[in-house]
């Protein structure tokens, strides 16, 4: 059964362990026992692989534009690798429930890193949006074989500890990486941020797929015939990242002729959206569809809202760039540990109701956030208030990922995870154009003039409205994923 048929209740009930590679004489073992040593560092250092690339590149990005002569096309080096991510979910879902997770895993680290490659030695703006594109590729592949291979690899009790893993490998990242990348841009070059992050590639691969091969290799049924690829599911895969990026491109300028775009990318993304989620996603069916409908809320809703807190804080309140990044660094921590509390065995029984506290403290500090608009409120409580947020934030995107593989037949882990990730990747994307358009209505378009006075004088010439504007709807999201959270448990 794919997602795309109707989903019973025995789909959609808790799964028993489909780890079946592991030995059964080792139950005490945690993600760093000698068993899944290897496997967990390598899988790790993958994603440590692409949170640096993800806040090291967006540094460097600037400046490879404006050396390339591409200052217009910039935002197509962004849609480039969100467009292509989306089909290569889909593809990977398909690849690794039919062949197994190895195969795309490694195509995908391949491609991500000759992506970079492309970019980081590309002499025109439109050779690095193809890199960018091919990034893109390589990263949607990756993130969906993961899911394969904790849900195969890993007994169901210590998948929690590797999902925090996760979320603790973008702490360094987070921190190291703006700063690094600035440093390296500034006396050696962009191109050196591009072409040096691939040399990280070669840990993943001698760590992890040698444990992947041995654990987690080839189809779930080994003695089933493999099935042919679902032609179907690859049209709409195609659909859905050729109508994300013309809704991407439409929401760019505000003009007329944008709806063109923007109605025939709605046209491609409806029927592809309805094809590749769960029945019921919308609806917030209990269960899975829930599970999946949360992710995307969730995420959408928080990191559309932070995207804009940098800029706020340097064009409102005066701070220097470094500064206004320096004030998130924290949430990476507070992040990791919101993961690290729901991994703890003895609070699995409560893991629906802390995913309602998560989604609860997500909300105020989105909330809370422009309350620094106001010029009598201290700079600092931003950071306070978005570290609570990232930690309510911690605690429910393990929790859905953890929820996913436990709802999902082995066969099924490949397809679920990757509309996991879909809807994950298309909120933001869709949020952000609507949050963008808002903005700009606003006064918005402003602030570019206005970051560069701000930062020298404390004044800023763009109207606070064009920020609220953007957060409190999001406040209003996240709030309805409050109650998306009170439906991810199967049981009433």
């Amino acid at each position: 059964m794919s997602v795309l048929e109707p989903r019973d209740a025995e789909v959609t009930a808790p799964r028993e362990d489909i780890a079946a590679h592991v030995p059964a004489d080792v139950p005490a073992e945690g993600v760093l026992g000698r068993t899944y040593r290897a496997l967990s560092i390598g899988i790790v250092s993958v994603v440590l692989l692409i949170a640096f690339e993800a806040t090291a590149v967006g540094t460097a990005m600037p400046v490879a534009a404006r050396e390339l002569h591409g200052i217009p096309l910039y935002a197509f080096a962004f849609s480039a690798y969100f467009t292509t991510s989306l089909f290569a979910m889909v593809l990977s879902g398909q690849w690794a429930d039919r062949r197994g997770p190895l195969a795309p895993l490694a195509t995908g680290i391949g491609a991500f890193g000759a992506g970079l490659l492309l970019s980081g030695t590309a002499a025109g703006m439109w050779t690095f949006i193809l890199g960018r594109a091919v990034q893109g590729v390589g990263g949607g592949l990756v993130i969906v074989a993961l899911y394969v291979v904790i849900g195969r690899a890993y007994p169901e009790r210590i998948r929690p500890g590797i999902m925090a893993g996760f979320s603790a490998a973008w702490i360094v990242p987070s921190v190291v990486g703006p700063l690094a990348s600035g440093t390296v841009t500034e006396h050696l070059g962009w191109r050196w941020v591009f072409v040096g992050i691939p040399v990280l590639i070669l840990l993943p691969l001698g760590l992890a797929l040698p444990a992947i091969r041995r654990m987690a290799g080839g189809a779930a049924d080994a003695e089933a015939a493999a099935e042919p690829f679902d032609r179907r599911r690859i049209r709409l895969a195609l659909g859905i990242s050729a109508g994300a990026g013309l809704l991407q491109y439409a929401g760019q300028e505000l003009r007329w002729v944008s709806l063109v775009p923007a109605v025939a990318g709605a046209a491609l993304l409806v029927p592809a959206v309805r094809g590749l989620l769960p029945r019921g996603t919308v609806r917030a069916e209990r269960g899975l569809p829930a599970v999946i409908l949360l992710r995307g809320i969730s995420a959408g809703s928080f990191i559309v809202a932070e995207s804009f807190v940098p800029l706020m804080l340097v064009t409102q309140r005066g701070l220097s760039p470094t500064m206004a990044g320096l004030s998130l660094a924290a949430g990476g921590l507070t992040w990791a540990l919101g993961s690290y509390v729901l991994a703890r065995p003895r609070l699995e029984p409560h893991r629906g109701a802390l995913m309602v506290v998560g989604m609860v403290l997500v909300t105020l500090a989105i909330v809370a956030a422009p309350s620094v608009l106001i010029e009598a409120v201290p700079v600092w409580t931003l950071a306070v208030v978005w570290g609570v947020g990232c930690f309510g934030m911690g605690m429910v995107i393990a929790s859905t990922s953890v929820l996913l593989l436990k709802l999902s037949a082995p066969q099924e882990a490949g397809a679920n995870s990757a509309a996991l990730q879909i809807s994950d990747g298309l909120s933001n994307a869709l949020l952000l154009a609507v949050g963008g358009a808002a903005f700009a209505a606003l006064g918005g378009g402003s602030v570019g003039a206005a970051a560069h006075g701000a930062v020298g004088s404390g004044t800023a010439t763009a109207h606070p409205g064009a920020f609220a504007v953007v957060f409190l709807p999001m406040a209003a999201v996240a709030l309805v994923g409050v109650w998306v959270a009170t439906r991810v448990r199967t049981d009433p």
